[in-house]
């Protein structure tokens, strides 16, 4: 592990140990280490929830609910040309997918 994502591993879990949450913990983080990014902090927390020496369930709550915070609002940033659009998305059937794949696949037969 880097020494700059070791060192924001320690201030995430130093944190979450201390009590602080959310945005507190994340004003915490961004303190002792002044030039990291959510992505920085992100991948600090995936490493802090599959270290084996953190057990306490709260630290590990605290720091997943942040990681997951930072994830989606960095997910939120690469949607801005979205939300211009107002029609809304759907995803496409699985079930008619694979009828217009079948339908295509076999052969028509005339009579």
């Amino acid at each position: 592990m880097s020494e700059k994502r070791k060192k924001i591993y320690h201030a995430l879990v130093d944190g979450a140990t201390e009590g602080l949450s959310n945005k507190a913990l994340y004003e915490f983080v961004v303190k002792r280490c002044p030039k990291t990014s959510s992505k920085k902090i992100v991948r600090a927390a995936l490493l802090a929830l599959t270290d084996p020496d953190v057990t306490d369930r709260t630290v590990l709550d605290t720091i997943y609910a942040l990681a997951i915070k930072h994830r989606m609002d960095e997910i939120g940033q690469g949607d801005v040309s979205d939300e211009q659009d107002d029609t809304p998305e759907v995803a496409p059937s699985v079930k008619s997918s694979r009828k217009r794949a079948a339908s295509s696949a076999s052969p028509s037969v005339s009579p």
